[in-house]
């Protein structure tokens, strides 16, 4: 099972695939408050994840910022709360796009902020998943204790 991770300021949502690996749907949102780390690490081991991806939101320009920054430090602590590899994966425009289908669907944002990180996290998974199909090896770079690995 694939599991896809949205880090969000306040929330974090959670995605996961079915065991082949063809389909992503929401699973669970986590705040974002002290005890986040240890609950998200359960959840990908309780989920039995083979590969955590985890959204890294560069700007439209492809530029790191605060909140990639964010991401990657999530992503290193779960990588060494974890046995499985932890990637990140662009995720530009996940979480508008998430927005937009909510909103299309009769959605407000007020209703949906619950669910908005989770069907972000569902859209940073559809994206690996393609990208695992095209090329036939894991997306994204892989993270380690020490940092993220050159690919």
């Amino acid at each position: 099972m694939r599991i896809a991770i949205d880090v969000g300021s306040v929330r974090v949502g959670v995605a996961r695939s079915d065991p082949g690996g063809i389909l992503a749907v929401p699973e669970v949102t986590l705040p974002r408050d002290a005890a986040f780390a240890d609950a998200l690490a359960r959840v990908c081991s309780d989920l039995d994840a083979r590969v955590i991806y985890v959204g890294l939101p560069l700007t439209l320009a492809g530029i790191a910022g605060p909140a990639a920054d964010d991401a990657e430090a999530v992503a290193m602590d779960l990588a060494a709360r974890v046995d499985v590899p932890v990637r990140l994966i662009d995720e530009r425009l996940t979480t508008v796009s998430a927005q937009q289908a909510l909103h299309a669907a009769g959605r407000t944002t007020r209703s949906s902020r619950s669910v908005i990180d989770q069907a972000a996290a569902v859209a940073i998974l559809e994206h690996a998943l393609a990208a695992e199909r095209a090329a036939g090896t894991p997306a994204g770079r892989e993270v380690t204790v020490r940092g993220v690995a050159e690919e």
